[in-house]
């Protein structure tokens, strides 16, 4: 991050303004990769947040994924044809109700995520993964289950309102606000969970506190990325949303490097690329992909981008 942050986040915005005047001249395959690691980013950098920077682990990120999800995509099925009619709105209108649903949807995903973070983050370790992997199960299950939000059908005809500027412009304030978070003296309550939990209580810090507000501000921004998706996909359902959505933003937190948001960076979008570079040998490609896995985990335990560049200390 550049020591002004702010002229980060202006100029990040304003090369999203420039892709999105231009997004007619790209290939729509091309754009599709591109939103698709653009949503992978801002969750793996996000769960970076709660795994990497303040030392938890978290399997039920995709469960608060599926809250932000489902919540915008009910906003905007429900107030696109009474604001709008069947004619739809203009671009501002339109423009204004999304960033509405994604609001709402992030602010339910945070909600969730404080209810499972307070009775869950007093333990530790397998207890605690194991505990968050129960709760996202269950906000799926309980999806599955409710028939105004399509049960086990899912939804459908969710208005195409992601664009690849919504997308550009939520990576930049997911990258903004963790980096400006993790720097600041606050943050530093982070670090110091992660790294000697007993000793952060014994100089007064509030570990469980810390834990509680990095899951609500991760939670936060899997609920936007879960908005971004469906108004993206146009259809969800509660198996989009599984452990094995879970696992895959957690490997990304792995292979990029915990507590590392460059190395995060790069592995969700090595991990989007790698599935579309081996789509010519469509038979295999899950088998290959989990061999490389393997092998880059084998070889790199630490993180394949795990380098001193980007690497926060206490």
């Amino acid at each position: 991050m550049p020591p002004k942050p702010h002229l980060f986040l202006l100029g990040a915005l304003l090369v999203a303004f420039g892709v999105q005047h231009y997004s007619d001249s790209f290939n729509p395959y091309y754009l599709d990769v591109l939103t698709g690691i653009g949503i992978n980013i801002i969750l793996a950098v996000s769960l970076n947040l709660v795994n990497g920077y303040t030392g938890q682990f978290s399997l039920g990120h995709a469960g608060f994924m599926s809250v932000g999800a489902y919540l915008s995509a009910a906003v905007t099925l429900y107030f696109a044809p009474r604001w709008f009619g069947e004619n739809g709105g203009t671009a501002l209108q339109e423009g204004g109700l999304f960033l509405m649903a994604l609001i709402a949807g992030g602010l339910s995903a945070a909600f969730a995520g404080l209810l499972v973070g307070v009775p869950s983050l007093r333990l530790k370790g397998d207890y605690l993964a194991l505990v968050t992997l129960g709760f996202g199960e269950i906000i799926r299950v309980t999806f599955q289950n409710v028939e105004a939000l399509g049960g086990a059908l899912g939804l459908n005809g969710i208005p195409p309102y992601t664009t690849i500027f919504w997308v550009l412009a939520f990576v930049a304030v997911t990258i903004f606000v963790v980096t400006c978070i993790v720097k600041s003296t606050y943050g530093r309550g982070f670090l110091a969970t992660r790294d000697d939990e007993i000793a952060s209580e014994a100089v007064g810090l509030n570990t469980t506190r810390y834990k509680i507000v990095a899951f609500v501000i991760g939670a936060f921004f899997a609920g936007i990325a879960g908005g971004l998706y469906g108004h993206f996909k146009l259809t969800i359902t509660p198996t989009g949303f599984d452990f094995t959505k879970s696992i895959e933003i957690v490997v990304m937190v792995i292979l990029g490097g915990m507590g590392n948001t460059l190395g995060v960076i790069l592995a969700a979008i090595l991990l989007t690329l790698l599935p579309e570079v081996l789509r010519p040998i469509a038979e295999y490609r899950m088998v290959l992909y989990s061999f490389l896995l393997i092998v880059l985990m084998l070889a790199r335990p630490q993180g394949l981008f795990n380098f001193k560049l980007g690497k926060s200390k206490a």
